[in-house]
């Protein structure tokens, strides 16, 4: 049996759809916090079961009876860590065979604050004896992309990655390497840092939107602080604002680069175009 944690999700439910290519739909259970939100899965005859990271007793029942596991990581920024050890907890009492964790990428050495708690989560999984496999996923293309609309609106795409290259992929693409590893049988102890085939910088980013849009659309290039005060203006979170800012600044760092290839190896495939990513934004505007 295979458990996904927060199966709703955008990932978790990508991920429940490559698992389904080849694995039957009565040997994958969905873990998520509210089964109603799930109706779906189970038509489709998939086990759905209650299991809310923030409520520890209900993570053991959940994981009952199941071989491996992939752990996607909470988004409830400084709560990660103590959610993410109480799901290790439980499936190391339920005898979990394999728990693949979706990390960050290069995690150990990122400058990103957002690392922090992806680190602390390894750390524990490695020291609690479960086998594991760490999923260290770069940026999806899709978190740049989503500001396509107000860059067609305003003739302009703002951040502050300067000239880092980001080799991002999509989310599709990160759902099909952890249901590889789930499926494989030689993943245990494994670390995989997972990026797309090619990169960009945002400047070459907007060139495409404004290229395939027929807009003119330019890159402006802010001082962090200047990005997150904007983020702020736009309506969008303190916190959410202020980690976007930091993810920019590092990756002028070179936090969010790659070039091992390592996704595609695993996926067996090219990462999907980042240029294709823009395309699909575009067609739904």
């Amino acid at each position: 049996m295979i458990a996904v944690t927060g199966a709703t999700g955008q990932l978790g439910r990508l991920v429940i759809d490559a698992l389904l290519k080849s694995t039957p739909a009565g040997e994958i259970i969905a873990v998520v916090r509210s089964p109603e939100k799930a109706r779906d899965l189970t038509a489709l005859g998939i086990d759905v079961r209650q299991g809310d990271y923030t409520q520890p007793e209900t993570l053991l029942s959940a994981l009952n009876g199941v071989t491996k596991v992939l752990l996607i990581s909470s988004n409830q920024l400084g709560e990660r860590e103590s959610q993410h050890k109480a799901v290790i907890a439980a499936a190391k009492e339920a005898g979990v065979k394999l728990l693949a964790y979706t990390s960050l990428l290069h995690a150990d050495t990122t400058p990103m604050g957002l690392g922090k708690e992806h680190l602390a989560t390894e750390r524990a999984l490695i020291a609690s004896g479960v086998p594991y496999a760490i999923l260290r996923n770069g940026w999806y293309t899709e978190n740049y992309a989503a500001s396509i609309a107000p860059a067609m609106a305003h003739g302009a795409f703002i951040g502050a990655a300067q000239e880092g290259k980001i080799a991002s992929a999509s989310r599709q693409d990160y759902a099909e390497a952890a249901a590889a590893v789930l499926t494989h049988e030689n993943a245990a102890g494994k670390i995989y840092e997972l990026a797309g085939d090619s990169a960009y910088t945002l400047a070459e980013f907007t060139r495409e939107i404004a290229r395939q849009s027929g807009r003119d659309i330019h890159y402006i290039n802010l001082p962090e602080a200047e990005f997150v005060g904007a983020l702020k203006e736009a309506g969008l979170p303190d916190a959410l604002a202020e980690m976007l800012g930091d993810s920019d600044a590092s990756a002028a760092k070179g936090a969010l680069f790659d070039d091992s290839h390592t996704l595609s190896q695993l996926v067996g495939r090219s990462s999907t175009p980042w240029q294709e990513v823009i395309k699909a934004f575009i067609n739904q505007q």
